[in-house]
Order: C-alpha cells, then structure tokens, then sequence
C-alpha cells in the first residue's frame, strides 16, 4: 500500500490514466456505484493499509499535496511552499479550508496526525513513512519521548515547517499519500473512537462519510465544505464489499455497479472481446512471502527451490491475461533509476529465470528433501479472491508436479488474513505490493528489520546499513546504488518470493468519466461524473 522528479520521470512512473475528454450533458443525481472489495481494516489515516481504504480514503481525505487528473503531484491543502538550499527544511503555507463539520482546518492538525501516528501508543504499519522526518525514528522506537523534537511544527495556523533527516527528492509524493493526511486534533482527542463508524468521521476531502454499514455498504457524499467543490460533480459514491468476484461481475452485468475492480480470471477472455474490460497500469509486483521462522522455511535454499518451481510464464498467460510480466526480480518495471529517463528494473535486471524446474530440484535435494521425500505438508495463505485462489491452485499443483511436496490451501478474509500475516501464524502467504511512491524506497524499505510491513520474520543487517544509506543522502546516483545493493540480498536470501508484475483489469462502466486511475493503486474521484445514458 505509499511514501512513498522531473516531469518525465512522474509520467514514466505514475503511468496514470486520466478518463473524459468529451464531454456531455451530466445526469441530474449522479451516484456512482463501486465494489471496493472488502470491509476496511482501518478507516484512521493514520492507520490504513490496504487499497481499499486508499482509494476510499484518498477521496474523503486531502493532504497538502496530491496528484492531479495528468499525474502530476500539486499542492492541494499546501498554498504554497519553500525548500532551503540544503533540501532538509521545508515550509507550507496553507490555503483556508475547512473540516466537513465545517471546523478551519490548521497546520496543527497536519503537525498532530504526523506526530500521533508515529506515536508507538497507535502502532501505525506504516509509522516508517514519516522517518524521513527528524527524529521520526526514534520517537516512534521510543528512543526520544518528547514529540517536540520530531521535525513538524505548526509556526501558526497557516505555517508548518517540516525539517527532515536527510534530502528528500521525493518529498512531495509522500505527502500525497495516506499517513501524511491530516487529522482534526479537536475530534480525535475528544473521541478516539471517531474512525470507527459515519456517526462522528470528520474529514477534509471532496467526498465526506454519511454510512458506514460493517462488510456491506460504505456511502459518501459531496462535501459541501471543500476547499475546491466547484469541480467535484457527483452527488454520491456508494462502496459495496463484495470479496466474490464472479458476483462482483454478474452485479456489474446486471447494473448494480458501475465499477468493479476485480473481475474473475476465468472471464476476462469474454469480458476483454465484449469491450467490458479495462486495462491499466500498476506500479506493482504480487508475490508470495515465508515465514523464516518456522521450518523448513528457515532454509534459503527451501525457499529458492519453491520459487524457482513456478512457472511464471504459464501463471500470466493462462490465468492473469491482463498484460502481466513474470517477476524475475522485486522492484518492478517503471520506477526512475539516476539518470533522467532510465529505469530501476532495466538498470538491474533479472536475479532469475521465470521458470528454473533443474535449479528448483537440486535446491530441494541439497536442503535434505531430494523429490521431496520427507518434506512436511504445509498452508499456502491468502485472502479471499477468485484469482488469489485460481493463481494458488496452479502453484500448489507445480510444486507437487517439479518438486514432489503437498501443501493445502485456506482463504480468509481480509482482515483475519492481514491479522495472521502480521502476527506470523503462517507458513507462505500470498501478498502484493503496489508502490505509495514514484521511487524504489517505496518497494525497498519494506523489508528492513522489524518493518510495519516485513511479515517474514526475516533481518539482514548488511540490508539495513543499505537501507539507511540510501536515505541518508541526497546524492542519486548513491541512492539507487544503495538500493540496489540491498534488492540483490533480498533475492538472494528470497524471504519473499516475486511471482508478476502487476497490471490492473477492471470492469467499468463507459459513462463513467473524468475519474483519475494512477498507477499507484488508487482511483481519484473529485473530478468524475456520470454521462446520460
């Protein structure tokens, strides 16, 4: 999920889709109808992780800056801002705008957010976005217990400064993501509880929350309170929370949605000839991750044999049919290396072949399971989903057929899923990652020790020092080479294990238009209407 450059590099990297260029006479009352997929995990910020509640969030929420309808990042709550001349002090001036409960919006709103979800007390996944920040680190490790020293501070209602730990190139899109929003300090000191229902969400964006119906409807309406409404068109978004996505589809059919982010594999051929499928990018890799402290995941050389077993080839063609590319690496194609106009992926190419059947045996037999004899039935973990299933099944059935293992395969949905990922209780599990920022730290940074999102276990220390030195500098050329470094031991130890490189099919409907689809995962609304039909 951010966090997260020339011009050329954005259009490069952000590879967004702006929909609407003709334009009709809009319908009257204009609700449009999404199947968001699941039931949020955490409708706070500050605490969100997944694309559900991004693409919910980043249309009820505006930080100070934000991409627009051309993939362009631009000052959205920020008027303006200066940088000094050694890139560590950063000043916003902010426009006037206004909470959806019509309270002013203050820079001590953004200075609270930033400093309570790097509080250890609210155990943000996502607290190392704003280690970019002075002493952001360690504060939230508990090293410093004063917030005061952390590098945000509201100079008055208008004026925050932000001081960092080192340059940050791409500062601005990490302040369009999800744990730089704001938060109304007023409301959530008053009530911690707000987050977890529509009775008393407060919030800043074009769309503000009126229902929230737990794992069925999620609605929200125009704000009338927002800075910029003139451009915001629709009257509603109504958000379903079907996981099943043969039923997504056939409501999609059937006109109950107008949009439906997850159409089953099985049917894309038919969709894509009846002209129902839409094709876009996505600055993302899926993967599956192991649990390196349970045997016999423990072993790098297990872990390689099951990876090198899947014939990624066959897993995009036969099944994914969108475009996709087998994985032969982490960080995937469309992320700017040092050189203007150059590529991270192309820069460091591949770490192994789509499919390695020879390696993957010899691996097994070297780590004491020559054609599996003795190797220990095992759960492949995934979240509920029709092509996490299907994509599951074609793997359970290469690792038996190259390597001779059994391994039994359970779903669970979202939440419960996350939950177990998070606390360990897995043996390899199903995960995907799509970047919350136009840079390879967003894809790197993950898999530091003891990360929000490293859900394997797994710590290299030499990894770390790579880690901190590419965020310690603001030197490009030894940034990337830092991370480089540090991708080259993740693919060598492989405690996760890339499989494809996304893109996303959706079904949408075409009178939907003037929405924003980035590449990063979510679809901006607050310029979208609805054509006559």
């Amino acid at each position: 999920m951010l966090k997260k450059l020339t011009i050329l590099m954005l259009v490069v990297a952000m590879l967004g889709t702006f929909a609407g260029c003709k334009k009709a006479a809009p319908v009257e009352e204009m609700v449009l109808k999404y199947n968001v997929g699941a039931e949020p995990q955490y409708f706070d910020p500050r605490k969100a992780t997944g694309i559900p509640e991004f693409t919910m969030l980043l249309n009820l929420f505006d930080g100070l800056m934000r991409y627009d309808n051309q993939g362009q990042i631009v000052p959205s709550v920020a008027e303006s801002y200066t940088v000094s001349t050694d890139g560590l002090v950063w000043t916003f001036k902010l426009k006037d705008t206004k909470w959806s409960n019509g309270e002013p919006l203050t820079a001590g709103d953004f200075e609270y957010a930033w400093k309570t979800a790097l509080s250890p007390e609210i155990a943000s996944e996502y607290s190392y976005q704003l280690y970019y920040i002075k002493n952001g680190e360690k504060y939230n490790s508990g090293e410093l217990t004063n917030a005061d020293e952390v590098g945000v501070k509201a100079l008055d209602d208008k004026t925050l400064e932000v001081t960092l730990e080192a340059p940050t190139p791409y500062f601005t899109s990490l302040l369009s993501f999800t744990t730089y929003l704001p938060i109304n300090k007023k409301l959530d000191q008053s009530n911690p509880d707000w987050a977890k229902s529509a009775d008393n969400y407060v919030s800043n964006g074009s769309f503000k929350l009126t229902l929230w119906d737990h794992n069925h409807t999620i609605e929200m309406v125009n704000n009338p309170n927002y800075w910029d409404k003139g451009k915001v068109k629709l009257t509603k978004i109504v958000f379903s929370m079907v996981e099943e996505n043969t039923t997504e589809m056939l409501m999609f059919e059937n006109g109950e949605i107008d949009w439906g982010p997850n159409p089953p594999p099985a049917e894309l051929d038919r969709l894509k000839a009846e002209g129902k499928l839409t094709v876009n990018p996505y600055l993302g890799t899926y993967y599956y991750l192991f649990n390196v402290t349970k045997k016999p995941f423990d072993d790098i050389r297990v872990r390689k044999a099951l990876m090198f077993a899947i014939d990624r080839e066959a897993i995009v063609k036969n099944i994914t049919k969108s475009g996709e590319l087998p994985a032969t690496a982490y960080v995937p194609p469309g992320v700017p290396d040092a050189t203007p106009g150059s590529d991270f992926r192309k820069v460091g190419g591949d770490f192994f072949k789509a499919y390695d059947p020879d390696e993957a045996k010899k691996l097994l037999a070297e780590a004491g399971y020559p054609d599996g004899k003795g190797f220990p039935t095992f759960v492949l973990l995934y979240n509920t989903n029709e092509r996490h299933k299907t994509i599951a099944e074609a793997i359970q059935r290469m690792w038996k057929e190259t390597l001779g293992i059994n391994c039994t395969l359970t779903n669970q949905e979202w939440k419960v899923y996350l939950d177990n990922r998070n606390n360990l209780n897995y043996d390899v599990a199903r995960a995907g990652w799509i970047g919350d920022y136009t840079d390879p730290m967003t894809f790197i940074d993950m898999w530091v020790t003891g990360g929000g999102n490293n859900d394997t276990g797994w710590s290299n220390t030499q990894y770390d020092e790579y880690v901190r030195i590419a965020k310690s500098t603001g030197d490009q050329a030894a940034r990337m080479d830092a991370m480089h470094k540090a991708e080259t031991i993740l693919m060598a130890e492989m405690p996760i294990g890339p499989i494809y490189f996304y893109t996303r099919p959706e079904l949408i409907k075409p009178y939907i238009k003037g929405y924003y689809t980035s590449a990063l995962g979510y679809t901006d609304f607050k310029e979208a209407y609805i054509e006559k039909h």
